[in-house]
């Protein structure tokens, strides 16, 4: 384990040692997290993990695309309560026309897929998944319920912010919020930074883990295989997906970012804390639109409750010692990246190695439970 850790938080280098020494030699992660817009933590661990490696950090992508969002609904550029086809007329075909932008955002349209599933190169470029979806009959009534879109949420909302800017979510996120703060995170990364990637790891499936699967498989109707893309020939293996250069290169909205724990921290730190003598990106107003849980209930894709503010996961209800309104998104292989406006914490971590049983990992909630008690 290498990196350092501000005076008060020792106890955070201890847990997480202990996380490291829990997984064996699983996995490589970095852990950053600032308070009051100062970095604190920032640690890492693994064969050939540096604190400024990069790799793929799934739907925490998700994050950083609807916090471009948010900018534009907080500018007055985007109206929550427009319809959808208001912004977007083709999006009304299949009965969606009277869907909301803020409908939309909380995984409502029921467009989560299309018939027969998205080609690689398909899923891999936002405007062909817009384009795709616009036509697609929605696989239950608009906002009678909520659903991920886990593939396609930021191309449907990244098709929205283009009809009204002339911009992609991809070009707004490097001009109004990478480029500034400096992040080392990127909606489409370019070529001289590959040589810091590092691929991601598939699972240990263990007979134990294979056994949990076995006895843990839900019904979903086929919901999950369409959101998942499970039902394209061949089906999308994510792993590979993300190890792909042409998809790194485009960097798809919904699950295509590069990065590292320091970016995706710094990220929300500058949402909500004063950064470099910089005012915060987010107001208290905006924060409290977009944090708080706007589909109660059951997602018909995962199974979860009360999973989605506006474009974030409700990050509150995952981790209760949390504000009500922190906000932020998880990632497939284990990564986790939060602002906690209550506390002034701003979290991000890093897994190489997919989490088992997959989706944050587990051990999100000791280091981040850690740094909490760091910062009182």
């Amino acid at each position: 384990m290498r990196g350092t850790v501000a005076e008060g938080f020792e106890e955070v280098r201890e847990e997480f040692a202990s996380v490291l020494a829990d997984e064996a030699d699983e996995h490589g992660a970095q852990l950053a997290a600032y308070w009051n817009g100062r970095l604190v933590v920032d640690l890492w661990a693994g064969e050939g993990v540096a604190g400024d490696s990069l790799t793929a950090v799934f739907s925490s992508t998700k994050g950083a695309a609807h916090l471009v969002v948010a900018l534009l609904v907080q500018d007055g550029t985007l109206d929550l309560d427009r319809r959808v086809a208001h912004y977007w007329p083709e999006f009304a075909a299949e009965d969606k026309d009277a869907l909301t932008l803020r409908e939309l955002l909380a995984h409502r349209s029921g467009v989560i897929g299309v018939d027969g599933g998205f080609g690689t190169e398909e899923l891999a470029d936002d405007r062909l998944i817009a384009a795709r979806l616009a036509r697609q009959r929605p696989f239950w009534s608009p906002g009678t319920a909520y659903g991920y879109h886990a593939f396609v949420i930021g191309a449907l909302t990244g098709e929205v912010v283009r009809r009204v800017t002339g911009q992609s979510i991809q070009e707004l996120f490097e001009e109004r919020i990478r480029v500034p703060y400096g992040l080392d995170l990127y909606l489409g990364l370019p070529e001289e930074h590959e040589p810091r990637y590092l691929a991601v790891r598939p699972m240990l499936l263990t007979p134990e883990r294979l056994a949990w699967y076995e006895a843990n498989d839900s019904d979903t109707g086929g919901l999950m295989e369409i959101a998942f893309n499970r039902d394209a020939t061949p089906p999308t293996d994510l792993v590979e997906f993300v190890n792909t250069r042409a998809v790194r290169a485009l960097g798809p909205a919904s699950v295509g970012g590069v990065g590292n724990a320091r970016g995706l921290a710094a990220m929300y730190a500058a949402a909500v804390s004063e950064v470099d003598g910089r005012s915060p990106l987010l107001t208290p107003g905006t924060v409290a639109e977009f944090a708080r849980p706007h589909s109660p209930g059951t997602d018909l894709v995962t199974g979860e409750r009360d999973h989605f503010g506006l474009g974030f996961e409700a990050e509150g209800v995952r981790y209760p010692f949390l504000g009500a309104d922190a906000f932020g998104h998880s990632g497939a292989a284990g990564s986790e990246a939060f602002a906690d406006p209550r506390s002034g914490v701003a979290y991000g971590y890093t897994r190489r190695r997919f989490a088992f049983p997959g989706g944050a990992a587990p051990e999100n909630a000791r280091l981040a439970a850690a740094i909490l008690r760091a910062a009182g």
